[in-house]
């Protein structure tokens, strides 16, 4: 099923919304470095979501969201920012993207699993014997 165009708006504006929440806990919350498995549980639970919610076009959000999190990595090492990445480089940054990649995939499909499993359930229980 593809989404439509009107569709588009909507799932960007919300894995921008995602996004920079996710960002803003890794980066700001409780002024200092949070354990990057809460990083990861956000991203998976926040991509899961999208998956459920939309489907396959769940993608759409599940990418923003995800590009969210190297992105803000990127600019705070363009800008000399102090960073909660250590090593503070651009290779510490790819591979950040890389695994967070890897994340974003695992939820949005499992997200859309549970959508189809939910979905295929409904109908087994209105279809006549």
């Amino acid at each position: 099923m593809k989404p439509s165009l009107a569709k588009w708006p909507t799932h960007l504006a919300v894995g921008l919304v995602a996004g920079a929440a996710i960002v803003y806990v890794d980066n700001c919350a409780l002024e200092g470095e949070v354990s990057p498995i809460v990083i990861v549980a956000l991203l998976l639970a926040a991509t899961a979501m999208a998956g459920a919610m939309w489907g396959r076009s769940g993608w759409i959000a599940a990418a923003v969201t995800w590009a969210c999190v190297p992105l803000a990595h990127v600019v705070k090492h363009v800008v000399g920012l102090p960073d909660t990445l250590q090593p503070n480089t651009y290779t510490s940054i790819l591979y950040l993207a890389a695994f967070t990649l890897v994340v974003a995939t695992v939820g949005t499909a499992c997200g859309v699993l549970s959508r189809r499993l939910a979905t295929r359930s409904v109908r087994l229980e209105e279809s006549p014997d």
